[in-house]
């Protein structure tokens, strides 16, 4: 570092001397090489082979990808590696003039974008290295390093940028044109991966291939800026004294920089902002997490009560914000913001707590509390608008945080206290952090006290029904990515968005909505932004498949966006109304939602089922309502409210547009992790064996009110299911955590899924998972003009070759005979309309050959019982056809729910010959039964649930499992 301040004009002996142009051009021509190289002498070797991919080889597939050039193969790997090695010294190099280049004294941006170019280019020496083959896990890892660190690599070199202008447009053009590449190059991917089109991979790879050719290319741009070096270096020209060498002023070239960077990196870096910021930010996703937690903990009870548990009063836990109309407390609650926010901590605590009721007590004390906390600090901070953005940026970012969060986890939230050590949560941390995040969020002395702040004009009561409104909106539909997702799927073959595929859109459409929010205020508080949301929230309700999605991305950057001015509009006013009030209204949706379901179970149901779009219709009212006060206060201000006019100190927002940008890059890095691999094995395919399931999972909470994913995972590997019906499985709502059972289940079990009806079509929810491809799906709503509906999937699988069908059917309740008649004849005529091998899994709510049952086991369905003698069956059955039954077993349940898992044994017929001798078998050869050592291994029960079995599942009521001859 003395030697960058030395007298640089001072002549001295040189032995030897070049322009630091060669570095760039050196680095470029090597890089280069080693790619293109690879390219052409693998094409000269291994053609076929290099084009070929899982699906598809040449001539669909006929130009290869970069890690199919790079890859395994001799010796088009070694000589790559050869010219990689040698690029790592020009690269090292590069960074290090660039550091030397932009450096300053008391700049700290120069070292972090240096730091980010050493570690870049260490990644990339890591992926290029490291194939796929040598070990997957490490080569994504480090891919995805590489790219993380590309960002800010390439937004520091534009914002850091000599005064040069052809070097700036070069690097905004080489920018724009690699990151707009990626979104080609992923849905490419996707149509190969997923949808598996022949020639979408070629595509893919001309887009893969022109990013390297982008990256290396930006990199090259140096070349235009070292040429005032001289190695060794000697600055000639003096550009990094940040001497404009250009004709163009140098005012208009920074601001060029400012807006191909966004501004972000136009003020000063402090870290203690970045801290501020960050734990504010902390804050927020904390307290996001403790209310969605309130639902999940109180549906626990309804479940076990089968009905109104007297529970769910505490869902009133966030009416808090209404102690704020009595003026000492008022006043005590501004002065000491610190204890009220560190005490709605108690909400991440509560994983602690074994007893259900008293968990569910402390869940409610904190959200009490934290929503008490965050409207007094929303109100105290309103008389500052820059602290009160931050504030509201805090907040709404805590819930995209908490978004993100609940990817990572496949739709559970680590710091839940549902969640625990054994299935995944990382409580203790979240609550270390949450602490630290607590104590500097409340650094800052309230802006006021007791004294209500003075109204700038607007209705309290209209800002309630906009917070109330609001508050649903984002809870009910963005406080998962999932959720919309699963609101417009309809089966296969797909034809619409995949949660762990697409999710990212709406994590997209969240990010433009806040920005939007932030920089376009008077933009999202028009009538006509309101109408361009009713209009996504009508698409989202009326539609399936991509235009239903178009219209969830339109709502989700709606909500986000009218958020801001809302939100900062209630602060203004008083909290006791606007919050108090409006969390009163959000509680009345929030239980209108789950009435339109459960109306069953709950008085004046009737009056709501089954009409989510009268939530929707009067969740946009509401919002309306809050808008309509927006615009009239602005009419009655006399002013335009100008999109460019910012609160007086606007520096946290490059904080908080950083903090956007690093939770959209984690969220992609999960989905990149997520990304389904489809090498979906069936346990015993030399055998042509399927082993089916079915199982009502109680919303994936077990009997201690911890969620049970991890468990039932475990008993369905050990059983080794290929195909399993899972019931009472739609989580999907505020009151179950807006969650996924079947997310985890599939990817960490390797198998397909379809989960059934939606959560608009009101049913309790019946998925299908199976090791098998499932070639087409339909969903069907069984007659129930009483009781509650009946789900049921119709799928057809690829087993072996052989189309079998797959049933899932839950059945009405008890109490509406006539339902579950009607349902009885409807799913006969179902199964009997199919001539394929079939199996039914299925909630019957019926006795082994009485009533009902005859209408399932009829010559019309065609179907016939796993094992008739099984006389202790009530709800659970499993019926089939056209298949060789070899074995039936009831394996308990332990304490995951309340429902034992049963599971049957079939064989596929391998030839006609086998086909036709099944179908025409008669009765009582299907129904011999023969000891266990008749039956080749492959297809035995696991002999670990004998006797008492493991982890409390063993096989019961017959004490072992049964084996039948045919």
């Amino acid at each position: 570092m003395v030697s960058r301040y030395k007298d640089k004009d001072r002549d001295g002996g040189v032995v030897l001397s070049f322009g630091g142009q060669w570095v760039s051009w050196s680095h470029t021509v090597v890089a280069y090489l080693a790619f293109l190289s690879a390219l052409i002498i693998g094409s000269a070797l291994h053609y076929h082979k290099i084009v070929q991919n899982e699906w598809y080889g040449y001539p669909q597939e006929w130009f290869p990808s970069v890690s199919a050039t790079i890859g395994d193969r001799y010796p088009e790997r070694s000589i790559f590696m050869i010219f990689i090695a040698i690029t790592s010294g020009p690269r090292f190099a590069l960074v290090g003039l660039w550091y030397l280049l932009t450096a300053k004294p008391g700049h700290t941006l120069p070292k972090a974008i240096a730091i980010s170019g050493v570690i870049r280019t260490l990644t990339c020496g890591g992926w290029t290295y490291i194939t796929s083959t040598d070990d997957h896990d490490w080569h994504d890892i480090l891919m995805i390093s590489y790219i993380v660190f590309t960002i800010p690599w390439t937004a520091g070199c534009i914002a850091l940028s000599p005064p040069n202008a052809k070097a700036i447009k070069y690097r905004k053009y080489l920018a724009g044109t690699f990151f707009g590449t990626l979104v080609p190059l992923v849905y490419f991917f996707i149509q190969h991966k997923v949808h598996r089109i022949p020639g979408a991979y070629t595509i893919y790879a001309f887009f893969e291939w022109a990013l390297i050719l982008l990256d290396v290319g930006f990199d090259a741009v140096t070349a235009l800026d070292f040429d005032t070096f001289e190695v060794i270096v000697r600055d000639v020209k003096g550009a990094s004294k940040g001497v404009n060498t250009s004709s163009v002023p140098t005012a208009v070239l920074e601001k060029e920089k400012e807006k191909a960077t966004a501004g972000v990196f136009s003020a000063g870096f402090r870290l203690g902002e970045a801290l501020d910021i960050a734990a504010d930010v902390y804050h927020g996703f904390v307290f996001w997490s403790i209310l969605t937690s309130l639902g999940v903990v109180i549906w626990y009870f309804p479940l076990w009560h089968m009905g109104i548990s007297g529970y769910e009063a505490l869902v009133m836990s966030t009416i808090s914000p209404a102690l704020l109309a009595i003026r000492p407390l008022r006043f005590l609650v501004l002065k000491n913001q610190r204890v009220t926010h560190l005490l709605s901590l108690a909400g991440l605590l509560a994983y602690l707590v074994q007893h259900p009721v008293r968990r569910l007590f402390t869940v409610g004390f904190g959200v009490w509390m934290s929503c008490l906390g965050w409207a007094a600090t929303l109100y105290s901070d309103s008389v500052q608008p820059a602290r009160l953005e931050a504030r509201i940026l805090a907040w709404t970012i805590g819930l995209l945080m908490s978004s993100v969060a609940k990817f990572a986890w496949h739709t559970n939230n680590p710091i839940w206290p549902i969640m625990h050590a054994a299935n995944g949560g990382w409580n203790g941390t979240g609550l270390v952090l949450a602490i630290l995040a607590a104590f500097r969020f409340t650094r800052r002395a309230p802006l006021q006290g007791g004294n209500p702040v003075e109204n700038k004009g607007g209705s309290a009561l209209l800002s309630a029904f906009g917070i109330g409104g609001l508050f649903f909106g984002l809870h009910s539909l963005l406080s998962d990515t999932s959720t919309m997702i699963l609101w417009v799927w309809d089966g296969y073959p797909i034809r619409g968005p995949v949660s762990n595929v697409h999710a990212w859109y709406t994590i997209a459409a969240m990010t433009a909505g806040l920005v939007t929010g932030v920089s376009r205020p008077a933009l999202v508080t028009t009538w006509t932004a309101y109408g361009v949301g009713c209009v996504g929230a009508a698409l989202l309700t009326l539609y399936q498949r991509w235009l239903g999605y178009y219209g969830a991305l339109t709502i989700a950057a709606y909500l986000m966006a009218i958020s801001v001015p809302l939100i900062g509009s209630a602060s203004q006013k008083n909290p006791a109304i606007t919050f108090g009030l409006g969390f009163f209204i959000y509680n009345f949706l929030v239980l209108f939602h789950v009435w339109v379901v459960a109306y069953a179970f709950v008085p004046g149901g009737p009056l709501v089922r089954e009409h989510t779009d009268w939530i929707m219709i009067t969740m946009m009212l509401l919002i309306g309502a809050g808008v309509f006060d927006l615009i009239s206060q602005r009419a009655k201000s006399g002013r335009k409210t100008s999109d460019r006019r910012r609160p007086a100190a606007t520096g946290h927002r490059k904080y908080h547009l950083g903090a956007l940008g690093l939770l959209n890059v984690l969220f992609l890095s999960a989905n990149f992790l997520r990304f389904p691999t489809n090498d979906y094995k069936p346990y015993h395919a030399d055998d042509r064996l399927l082993t089916a399931g079915i199982w009502t999972i109680h919303f994936s909470l077990d009997n201690d009110m911890w969620s049970s994913e991890h468990r039932m995972r475990d008993l369905i590997k050990e059983l080794e299911l290929d195909v399993v019906g899972l019931l009472e499985s739609d989580l999907q709502r505020i009151i179950m955590g807006n969650r996924d059972t079947t997310q985890f289940l599939a990817e960490d079990l390797g198998m397909y899924v379809d989960y059934g009806p939606g959560p608009n079509k009101h049913t309790w929810g019946a998925a299908l998972l199976s090791k098998f491809p499932i070639l087409n799906s339909t969903h069907h709503l069984l007659p129930s003009p009483v009781g509650e509906l009946a789900p049921a999937i119709h799928a057809t699988l690829d087993v072996y070759g052989t189309a079998v069908d797959v049933f899932v059917f839950h059945s009405g309740q008890e109490e509406d005979p006539e339902d579950r008649r009607l349902q009885s004849e409807y799913l006969s005529n179902l199964m009997g309309s199919s001539n394929r091998p079939s199996i039914l899994l299925s909630y019957l709510v019926t006795k082994p050959l009485q009533g009902n049952y005859n209408t399932y086991v009829s010559e019309r369905s065609g179907m016939h019982d796993v094992d008739e003698t099984d006389d202790d069956r009530w709800c659970e059955y499993i019926l089939f056809k056209g298949l060789r039954r070899t074995g039936y077993a009831r394996v308990s349940r332990s304490t995951i729910t309340d429902t034992e898992l049963q599971v049957a044994k079939f064989v596929v017929p391998a030839t006609e010959a086998d086909s036709v001798s099944v179908w025409t078998a008669p009765k009582a050869l299907r129904d011999k039964r023969v000891p266990e050592h008749e039956v080749p291994e492959g297809w035995r029960f696991p002999a670990m649930f004998r006797g008492e079995g493991v982890r409390g599942h063993r096989y019961h009521v017959f004490d072992e499992p049964r084996y039948f001859n045919f």
